[in-house]
């Protein structure tokens, strides 16, 4: 019987998936299923208690604050101040413009926490300018592709707290946790586009006129009120002097302050930023409901448990269990969004993962970077949906310009299992 409990469950997920049914709503059947079929537990209280627990966690509150940040920003003139704020700096790099797509990625990454946000708003500044200027569009659409991930790594991340309330840990840890991998892999893109235009320079424009150092300085002031939005959202995490939910509000309030000072603060962009937030945060307390009270079935059919004893029983050796782990999840992501991932698959696999001597606040920064790979994957990239809505090319197409990227992502994952301490020491060192 206890063999047949997994292929029922997932028989009945994929069908109501199929059958266009919301994941929120699917996670709640599958889970109710279990339940009414497989033990002796009344549903419906348990239902109910759970989903209202997991729907009034206080930490739960951070996530439509940081949502609602990033839809303020995406409606102000963030990305072309970006751009015109980095580009003189990057005249007589290798690569030279190419690196304002993983630069302001990077920057928007710090006040989005969202990887198509950063796509989007960014993208539609930078495209057009790499476009006009000669840059070719396998690297312009690659690096884009590849650096807006880091909306998903680079705090505040949407995911991470989806991850943080899943997993119970310190989402405060958490984002602390997702800079030094973050500036990591930015760095790792932007050493790819040197590399290239090294051994490619007759596909790099030339620099143009050369400014002097004073007129640099005057577009760097583009800079500033970005900069001090992230400074103090994560420096007031990083000193302990407010939470992250309390870090969120302090984003909210520094958000509105740009878009006034800006001229693009008015009741039209208050109201769609709001509406905007809101459909993106019921989507994900649905899936976070959901996953809550699937977690609580899984529990009382006892399948984390056999999971961590079937793992345990394979004799899998610390890297071969982040590998085959690894793989899964990029398997997943080739299929499922990112937080359905994380929710899908936190209640039965952190047994396993925690019995493995794993740090959850490692693993966390491990999930995230996998799930950034999935989300440059066919056929359900959601990077490549946003790209090909801007740019009408093939996700095929998308995805070809994009696999260097990937391999850099890969490549970052075996750095930090290598060195954990580029995830741990930060946190380590927080204070509160």
């Amino acid at each position: 019987m206890e063999s047949v409990i997994p292929l029922v469950l997932i028989g009945a997920l994929l069908v109501m998936l199929a059958a266009g049914v919301w994941i929120g709503l699917a996670l709640i059947g599958v889970a109710w299923i279990g339940m009414e079929l497989f033990t002796q537990r009344a549903v419906g209280d348990a239902m109910a208690i759970t989903i209202w627990g997991a729907s009034s966690s206080w930490t739960l509150t951070a996530l439509p604050l940081f949502v609602w940040m990033g839809e303020i920003l995406y409606r102000t003139r963030l990305s072309e101040d970006m751009f015109r704020g980095l580009a003189p700096w990057l005249q007589r790099l290798p690569g030279r413009l190419l690196h304002t797509n993983i630069l302001g990625c990077t920057l928007f990454a710090a006040v989005s926490g969202s990887s198509a946000a950063s796509c989007a708003t960014v993208g539609k500044m930078t495209l057009p300018e790499l476009r006009r200027r000669g840059y070719p569009d396998a690297m312009s659409l690659g690096t884009l592709a590849g650096a807006s991930t880091l909306g998903l790594l680079i705090p505040p991340s949407i995911i991470m707290i989806v991850y943080g309330v899943t997993a119970n840990v310190s989402i405060a840890r958490l984002f602390v946790a997702g800079i030094v991998p973050g500036l990591l892999l930015a760095a790792l893109f932007m050493g790819y586009v040197i590399v290239w235009s090294l051994l490619h320079p007759q596909h790099v424009p030339d620099a143009g006129e050369r400014l002097p150092l004073a007129a640099k300085l005057r577009a760097s002031r583009h800079l500033l009120p970005l900069l001090l939005l992230i400074g103090g959202v994560l420096g007031a995490i990083y000193t302990g002097i407010a939470t992250a939910t309390e870090a969120a509000a302090v984003g909210v309030v520094g958000a509105l302050a740009i878009a006034a000072a800006q001229g693009a603060l008015n009741w039209q962009t208050l109201r769609d930023s709001l509406l905007g937030a809101t459909r993106m945060y019921c989507m994900i307390a649905l899936i976070l409901a959901g996953a809550a009270f699937l977690t609580l079935a899984m529990g009382y059919l006892g399948l984390p448990r056999q999971l961590a004893g079937w793992i345990g029983s394979l004799g899998l050796a610390q890297w071969q269990l982040v590998l085959a782990l690894a793989l899964f999840f990029i398997v997943l992501g080739c299929f499922l969004d990112g937080i359905s991932i994380v929710v899908l698959t936190m209640g039965v696999l952190l047994p396993a993962v925690e019995a493995a001597g794993l740090d959850l606040i490692w693993f966390g920064i491990f999930i995230v970077v996998v799930v950034e790979m999935a989300q440059i994957t066919p056929p359900v990239g959601f990077n490549l949906f946003v790209l090909q809505g801007m740019t009408g090319r093939q996700i095929t197409e998308l995805a070809r310009y994009a696999a260097p990227m990937f391999g850099l992502m890969a490549l970052a994952l075996v750095l930090l299992y290598a060195f954990p301490e580029l995830v741990t020491w930060l946190p380590q060192r927080m204070a509160g």
